[in-house]
This record gives structure tokens, C-alpha cells and sequence, in this order.
């Protein structure tokens, strides 16, 4: 069996945003998931558990509901997003440990979400920690193609130069890690320490270390801080 893949030559620190910059506990993925059913419900007159259905059958098909909506129904992505990502981030605390630990890693630091550019700007200036990232790579600069589809990884990486064997990705949903580490990159799945998430069980694999996850924490800046 091969050995999980280290850090010594990682000049790229990749870094999904929601459920790994910060613990699910802040509640803010909570919010954007009711607002998400939400704007369903009201453009298709549909009862909460209907939308809470089709919201969830598109992410489970498409990888985002977004993704599904628009394939499905032409749904504008930027008037969703700017609806779902309208949210309050009071419960997102700076936390000196992870600002230190992001700090000290050598190379490059990035964003790649599924999100938006704005609200991974919100949340990275609620936390304390936007001046610590070179870019942000978001959904949107992938034509709304998301992960864990290789297109959008294929296209963070053509814009921004990235080198895949010498960088390190951070997730909280394993699939999302597949790809990046077929691309030569050291994966870490980034696991809850206070209950699971709704969107993990959407995937059974999502919480499981497969072969393409080379490391797991439930610790991210203890993680990090420990590679120094």
C-alpha cells in the first residue's frame, strides 16, 4: 500500500471555505441551506418539503443545487446566489490559533469554493483572515461548473498557474478531494469535531478516508500548525 502523500514539497495551499475555514457549528451553511429552500419554494410555489426535495435531488445529481436549477430551469446563478449567500456571519470568530497557522505556510495560500467570490470575501474578513489568501477561485470562474466536476479544478489551476504536484487541498467532503489528488495534489479531509452536516450524508463517501485522502484532521489549525 502506498504511503499518504506529505508536505515537504507543497508550494500551494488550496483551501475549500464553507465547513472548513470554519467549524459547521457557526451555522452559517445552515442558514444558506434554508435560504436555498427558500428561494425554491418561492419561485416554484412550492411547500417547504417539496422544495427541501428538489433542492437536495439536485445537489445529489449535479453536485450543487444551483448547478440544477439552472440546468433544469434556467434559474439565473448570480440572482441565487446573491439570495442564498444573504446571510449573518456574527457567529464567525476570529481565531488566533488558524490565522497563525495559515500564516506560516510557506508559497502560495488560495480559495477554491463552490460559493461566491463576495461571501467567501465576507467571511474570511468576519474571521479575521482575507489578508492571509493570494485569490479566490470561485464558482463562477468555472461558468458555474462546480465541484468535485475536474473542469473546475482543471480551470483554477490554468488561471492561476498552479502546480498540482506540488500543492495541498483542504475539504470537508471527500469527493471533492478525488480529483485533486488524481491530479498529483496532497489531500486532507477536514472533518467535524461537533455533529456531522446534511450535505456529508448526502454521500456516503464523503465522510470516508478512500485512497484519494492522504490525511484527515478535525483540527484544522492544529494541523497546520503541527506541519511547521
Amino acid at each position: 500500500m502506498q504511503s499518504p502523500r506529505n508536505f515537504s514539497h507543497v508550494e500551494t495551499w488550496i483551501f475549500d471555505l464553507d465547513n472548513t475555514l470554519y467549524p459547521p457549528s457557526c451555522g452559517l451553511f445552515a442558514q444558506i441551506d434554508e435560504r436555498m429552500m427558500r428561494f425554491i419554494a418561492d419561485r416554484f410555489g412550492l411547500e417547504p418539503t417539496e422544495a427541501r426535495t428538489l433542492q437536495k435531488n439536485y445537489y445529489r445529481q449535479y453536485g450543487t443545487s444551483l448547478r440544477g436549477l439552472m440546468d433544469e430551469h434556467g434559474i439565473d446563478p448570480h440572482e441565487f446566489m446573491d439570495f442564498v449567500h444573504d446571510i449573518s456571519r456574527e457567529s464567525l470568530i476570529p481565531d488566533a490559533a488558524m490565522r497563525e497557522a495559515i500564516a506560516a505556510l510557506p508559497g502560495k495560500r488560495y480559495i477554491l469554493t463552490n460559493g461566491s467570490r463576495a461571501h467567501a470575501e465576507n467571511c474570511t474578513s468576519a474571521l479575521g483572515i482575507s489578508d492571509l489568501f493570494h485569490d479566490i477561485f470561485d464558482v463562477t470562474q468555472a461558468g458555474f461548473i462546480p465541484k468535485p466536476n475536474r473542469s473546475l479544478y482543471d480551470s483554477f489551476i490554468a488561471h492561476l498557474g498552479v502546480k498540482a504536484p506540488e500543492s495541498a487541498m483542504f475539504e470537508d467532503l471527500a469527493r471533492n478531494l478525488e480529483v485533486p489528488h488524481a491530479l498529483g495534489m496532497t489531500t486532507v479531509l477536514v472533518l467535524p469535531k461537533d455533529g456531522d452536516v446534511p450535505e456529508r450524508a448526502m454521500h456516503a463517501e464523503d465522510s470516508l478516508q478512500g485512497p484519494y485522502v492522504d490525511h484527515v484532521t478535525d483540527d484544522l489549525a492544529s494541523f497546520l500548525g503541527g506541519l511547521r
